[in-house]
């Protein structure tokens, strides 16, 4: 199976004002220093927690229709196209009725609704592709918006490796993001 993000979100779950004014940063001259950071903390909570924080679009490929269940990087918001190569290498598009999209489980699931069609026997032979993710910033909750800031905080504060022993517990920051990670 493989995953690749085919569109950017449009903003940040935490804006560059909010960012300095949790540093406590008055002036402008790390500003872009400050958006890398809220950039790469926001990848670092989306990898652990398997969600999109902001909508964006995704590509899904898969060998077969067996494969196909669940669809990462929750919350899905709506399914694009589903396409193959069916059992003769021609290229395909399912059709909409062929499936139902089921956005409200997490992760969101496509389910079918006769029998899938045969596909090729090659890899890749299922591309989805999708939307996911919160609507605008005030949409992401709380505690992985808090995360974000505090990962942030320690990221400008501690501007190389982190030492051996960091002085604030880390499970500490990391356990606000428990109740939104998707096990599995």
């Amino acid at each position: 199976m493989g995953l690749r993000r085919t569109t950017q979100p449009v903003g940040e779950p935490v804006s560059l004002e909010e960012a300095k004014l949790h540093l406590r940063v008055d002036h402008d001259d790390e500003d872009d220093r400050i958006k890398s950071l809220i950039v790469t903390a926001r990848m670092d909570a989306e990898r652990r927690l398997r969600r999109t924080l902001l909508l964006s679009g995704w590509t899904l490929t898969c060998d077969d229709f067996g494969a196909l269940y669940e669809l990462p990087m929750a919350p899905l918001v709506a399914v694009t196209s589903i396409a193959y190569v069916d059992a003769m290498g021609a290229p395909q598009v399912l059709a909409p009725t062929a499936y139902r999209v089921d956005p409200t489980s997490e992760p969101g699931r496509v389910v079918r609704v006769s029998q899938w069609p045969f596909t090729a026997r090659q890899p890749a032979a299922v591309t989805v592709i999708y939307t996911a993710g919160y609507a605008v910033a005030a949409d992401v909750p709380a505690p992985i918006r808090q995360w974000i800031l505090l990962a942030v905080g320690d990221l400008y504060a501690n501007r190389e490796a982190s030492a051996e022993r960091p002085k604030v517990p880390q499970d500490f920051a990391d356990r606000l993001l428990d109740p939104y990670k998707i096990w599995g």
